[in-house]
C-alpha cells in the first residue's frame, strides 16, 4: 500500500453531507437570543438556569443609574477653617468669662466692686482667664470630635506617650531656652516697671501666678498656637505651593495625620511665633529683648511639635521652661518674701 502525501484514505465525496441535509430546516433559536445579540435592544435575558454559576460580581448594583463610587478626599486637620471655628468658640469663652466677672463684681466678691479694682486684682485676672480657657476647651470638646470624626486630642496629635519617652531630651531643650533667657536678660534687659512686674506685689499673687504659669497657661497656649495654628498654616503653605508649582503636597501618614514639606514648616513656624511673641509683648512693656527671646522660644516649641509630631512634647517643654523661670524668681526673692529683689 503506497501512502503518498497526495493520496488520502478519505475521498472528498465522503465528506459531503447527504442530499437530504440541503433541504433540512434551519435550527430555530429562541426569540430572546436575537434581542441579546442586538445591542440596541432593552430586553434583559432570563436568568441562568443554575444560580450557582453566577456570582454577586456579575450582577449590576441596584439602581445602577444612581450609583457612583464616592472618593473621600484626604482630610487634613486642623486647617484654617478649623482655626476660624476655634476663634468663634473662643469668643463664646470670652463672653462667658466677662459675664461671670461682672456677676462677681455685682456681689462684691473678694471685696472688689469696681472694674478698675478687678483689673488690678490677680484673683480676678487669673480667674477670668481660667474661665475663658475652660469654657473654650469645653466647647472644643463638643464641636471638633463631631467635625473630625475622631477624638479631640487625637486630632491635635497629643501623643503623650511620645512626650514621656522623650522627656530627657525635652527637659534639655527647656534648659537651653532657660539659659538663653538668662543671657538675654543680661544683654537686653526689659524695663523695670513692666506690667508683669506689677503683679508681683504680694507673695500670694506671686504664688498664684507661679501655679498658673506652669499648668494652665502652657497647656492652653500650646493647644491654640502649636495645636491649631501651626499645623493649619503648614497645610495652607503646602496648598499654596501645590497650586503655584503643581507639586503635590506630602500624603497623610499611616495614622491619617498630615505631613508637610520643610519650607512649609519653616514659614508656618515663623508665622506662628510672631503672634505668640506679640501676645506676651504687653506684659514686658513691648521691649525688644524680651520680644526676641519669646520669638526664639516659640520657634523652639514649633520645632519640637513638628519634629516629634506630639503636642504633649511642646506642652512639656513650655511648662518646664516656665517652671525654671519661676524657680529662679523663688530663689532670688526667698520664696517671694522679698519681692523688692526682683
Amino acid at each position: 500500500m503506497n501512502n503518498t502525501p497526495d493520496q488520502s484514505p478519505f475521498e472528498p465525496e465522503d465528506l459531503a453531507p447527504p442530499e437530504e441535509s440541503a433541504t433540512r430546516e434551519p435550527l430555530q433559536l429562541p426569540a430572546w437570543t436575537d434581542e441579546l445579540a442586538d445591542p440596541s435592544s432593552e430586553h434583559v435575558p432570563p436568568p441562568a438556569a443554575n444560580p450557582q454559576i453566577t456570582g454577586p460580581e456579575d450582577e449590576p448594583p441596584i439602581f445602577q443609574q444612581f450609583y457612583s463610587p464616592t472618593i473621600e478626599p484626604e482630610d487634613r486637620i486642623p486647617h484654617l477653617g478649623h482655626v476660624g471655628i476655634l476663634c468663634v468658640l473662643a469668643l463664646c469663652g470670652l463672653i462667658a468669662a466677662s459675664l461671670l466677672a461682672r456677676s462677681a463684681l455685682y456681689f462684691h466678691l473678694f471685696g472688689v466692686s469696681t472694674l478698675n479694682q478687678a483689673t488690678n486684682d490677680i484673683r480676678y485676672t487669673l480667674g477670668s482667664e481660667a474661665i475663658f480657657y475652660f469654657v473654650t476647651l469645653g466647647c472644643c470638646l463638643l464641636v471638633f470630635p463631631v467635625i473630625w470624626r475622631k477624638g479631640f486630642l487625637a486630632g491635635l496629635q497629643w501623643r503623650g506617650i511620645t512626650a514621656l519617652r522623650l522627656r530627657g531630651r525635652l527637659a534639655s531643650a527647656a534648659v537651653l531656652c532657660f539659659l538663653l533667657a538668662i543671657v538675654n536678660g543680661e544683654l537686653m534687659p526689659g524695663p523695670s516697671d513692666a506690667p508683669i512686674d506689677l503683679i508681683f506685689r504680694t507673695p500670694g499673687a506671686a504664688w498664684l501666678l507661679f501655679a498658673f504659669g506652669i499648668t494652665l497657661a502652657p497647656f492652653f497656649e500650646e493647644f491654640a498656637f502649636r495645636g491649631f495654628l501651626l499645623p493649619a498654616l503648614c497645610t495652607a503653605c503646602d496648598w499654596i505651593a501645590e497650586r503655584a508649582t503643581d507639586t503635590p503636597a506630602p500624603p497623610l501618614d499611616e495614622n491619617g495625620h498630615p505631613q508637610w514639606s520643610l519650607p512649609a514648616m519653616a514659614v508656618a513656624s515663623v508665622l506662628t511665633s510672631l503672634p505668640f511673641a506679640l501676645m506676651h509683648a504687653y506684659q514686658t512693656g513691648y521691649s525688644l529683648g524680651p520680644f526676641l527671646l519669646l520669638l526664639f522660644v516659640s520657634l523652639v516649641l514649633c520645632w519640637i511639635r513638628l519634629s516629634t509630631r506630639s503636642l504633649a512634647s511642646s506642652v512639656l517643654v513650655h511648662a518646664c521652661y516656665n517652671l525654671l523661670l519661676f524657680s529662679l524668681m523663688v530663689v532670688g526673692t526667698g520664696g517671694f518674701r522679698h519681692l523688692e529683689n526682683m
